[in-house]
């Protein structure tokens, strides 16, 4: 039985924690940039802001990505979920420098969090229809969603 949950979730898991670790990865990067000075510099708010920036969005990214996930399938939505991971770190280190240059990974970044709103609201609408109606179209919608879901490397 534990063997069966874990396989239909388990990409999910790892995304999860590779992006706990990225978010470890950012708070080192704050506290180091403000102990390195006493006096807070631009260059700490500039870090500390992209921090705020990654957390606020943090809990809706793991929502959707579970859900999706969940709802319909476990391997685009943990790719979408990745690719998300390093489009936020191409926002933070942006954000870094100058804050134009995180313009692309915050675009980007959206774009992924709406596939994965997607895969949700797909996912549910072919359960209901299952529960309700008796037509499941869940085979037709992964192979859609997993190719839609490579898609998101185009820029």
């Amino acid at each position: 039985m534990y063997s069966v949950v874990v396989e239909h979730i388990y990409l999910l898991v790892l995304v999860t924690l590779i992006s706990v670790l990225q978010n470890a990865f950012f708070a080192l990067k704050v506290e180091k940039e403000g102990s390195s000075q006493n006096i807070p510099t631009s260059a700490f708010e500039r870090v500390r802001c992209a921090n705020r920036n990654c957390m606020d969005a943090y809990p809706t990214f793991l929502a959707v990505m579970w859900c999706a996930g969940l709802c319909l399938n476990q391997a685009p939505a943990a790719f979408a979920g990745i690719i998300y991971l390093v489009v936020r770190q191409k926002y933070f280190v942006g954000y870094m420098g100058q804050t134009s240059q995180s313009t692309p990974g915050y675009m980007f970044g959206k774009r992924i969090l709406f596939f994965l709103l997607s895969m949700c609201i797909v996912g549910i609408f072919n359960y209901l229809l299952v529960r309700f109606y008796g037509s499941d179209y869940k085979e037709y919608v992964e192979t859609i969603t997993g190719a839609a879901s490579a898609l998101l490397l185009i820029p």
